[in-house]
């Protein structure tokens, strides 16, 4: 491993996929790093049972013309695909403001932008990584497929999907007919689809498999990884950091480095808030099931999306992984069980042989999400405090991309992405 700039010892800060990766590429490029989790390992938080997709072509962004409608429609509905819990939390009202704001053409057509060309870049970052560390996580290359079952869906998706092959996204426009030679497990739900999109470059796998196992092989290359500690805050003198307060085993300590990483999630705009960052990141707490293959012929390969219903569909090995929705509740991951049938209920009636519906395992994470869907990457104002964190739906799709981008930025070189890098 070599790097092209000083040796450094970085911090990072949160062993989450986001976290991971950019501790590899920073140990690839020489530099001694040091990863700190409150859990007993990676990947055990919103990268323990996400979606499973590598999905460029999911780069349509919450925030659209469309949306604020949906949203007013959707307050009085338990089970909507993305429902917005009014609290007394001024963060919360914050990022609403903020969402709306992002809700017109013009910005919806920027992000867009901005999430292909770091979806692209990350895709083939994660190839290479896969390869150079000989990673296996029940992956698959056989594309993704979404598919409608909405004429109106599926006429509002056009626009987006030419944006995105505009920008190099190989998103085609197929019929119900084509969905179902594609992925035949669709056959029950031809009469009900309306029209479809497929992109043949997108990916699916197991993120906590690929986060746990490219945590080992870091590990090997000689990252160090603390566990089981709660980050505090920080030790600071004028614009740097010099620290970070952790409890460990009931012990206060003080670990320092040179350089720190902040990829903690939903959870780094409360610790950037003691520095005085204001990062508009707010949890929002997605659900997933995950069920045991029932037919091997029923079950589907090819990765889905719902569009319609703001769900993903992955296959990994003899599991299914349906994953989706958003609640902007705050901070709590309690289960509500209403959403979890809401999952149960779609996917079999479009696919009732596919998986024992019955043996549902549910999930729910929290989504580090951005009014605009675009992550937080680049340096903050603090001289040594780095950015790496807000993806949102699209942290497994991004994690790759974004860590080779911030492990450049450290080393004062330019990533080679076209991508609006901020900090604050």
């Amino acid at each position: 491993m070599s790097t092209g700039g000083v040796r450094m010892h970085v911090m990072v800060l949160g062993a989450g996929v986001v976290g991971v990766t950019t501790a590899w590429f920073l140990r690839k490029q020489g530099h001694e790093v040091t990863v700190v989790d409150r859990q007993s390992k990676a990947g055990l938080e919103t990268s323990y049972a996400n979606g499973g997709q590598i999905s460029v072509s999911h780069a349509e962004p919450w925030a659209n013309p469309s949306a604020p409608l949906k949203v007013l429609k959707w307050l009085s509905q338990a089970d909507a695909p993305l429902l917005f819990r009014p609290r007394l939390d001024p963060a919360q009202w914050r990022w609403g403001i903020a969402f709306l704001m992002q809700c017109t053409s013009a910005k919806a057509a920027h992000n867009i932008r901005q999430m292909v060309n770091l979806g692209t870049y990350s895709r083939s970052q994660l190839q290479a990584v896969r390869q150079e560390a000989d990673l296996q996580y029940d992956q698959l290359e056989r594309g993704i497929l979404h598919f409608y079952t909405s004429d109106k869906e599926f006429d509002a998706a056009l626009e987006p999907a030419r944006q995105m092959r505009d920008l190099g996204c190989d998103r085609q426009i197929i019929d119900a007919n084509r969905a179902v030679e594609l992925e035949p497990a669709l056959a029950p739900a031809r009469d009900r689809i309306a029209g479809a999109t497929y992109t043949s470059e997108d990916e699916s796998g197991d993120a906590r498999k690929f986060t746990q196992g490219l945590a080992k092989k870091a590990e090997e290359a000689g990252v160090n990884f603390v566990y089981g500690a709660d980050i505090l805050g920080f030790d600071r003198a004028g614009d740097r950091i010099l620290g970070v307060q952790i409890l460990r085993d009931g012990r206060y300590e003080m670990l320092r480095a040179d350089a720190y990483v902040l990829s903690l999630g939903s959870f780094s705009a409360i610790l950037a808030r003691q520095l005085g960052l204001s990062l508009n990141i707010y949890p929002a707490k997605g659900y997933s099931i995950t069920v045991p293959v029932k037919h091997e012929e029923a079950a589907f390969n090819v990765s889905l999306t719902d569009d319609e219903y703001k769900l993903v569909y992955s296959r990994l090995g003899d599991r299914i992984r349906v994953a989706g929705t958003a609640e902007l509740s705050g901070y709590s991951r309690n289960l509500d069980y209403t959403r979890c049938r809401a999952i149960v209920r779609r996917t079999a009636e479009l696919m009732p042989e596919a998986a024992h519906w019955d043996q549902a395992e549910f999930w729910a994470g929290l989504r580090p999400a951005t009014p605009s869907n675009v992550p937080y990457i680049g340096k903050s104002r603090f001289g040594n405090l780095y950015l790496n964190t807000g993806h949102g739906t699209l942290g497994w799709t991004h994690s790759c991309g974004s860590a080779a981008a911030i492990a450049d930025i450290i080393d004062g070189r330019k990533p080679d992405v076209d991508f609006t890098f901020s900090g604050l």
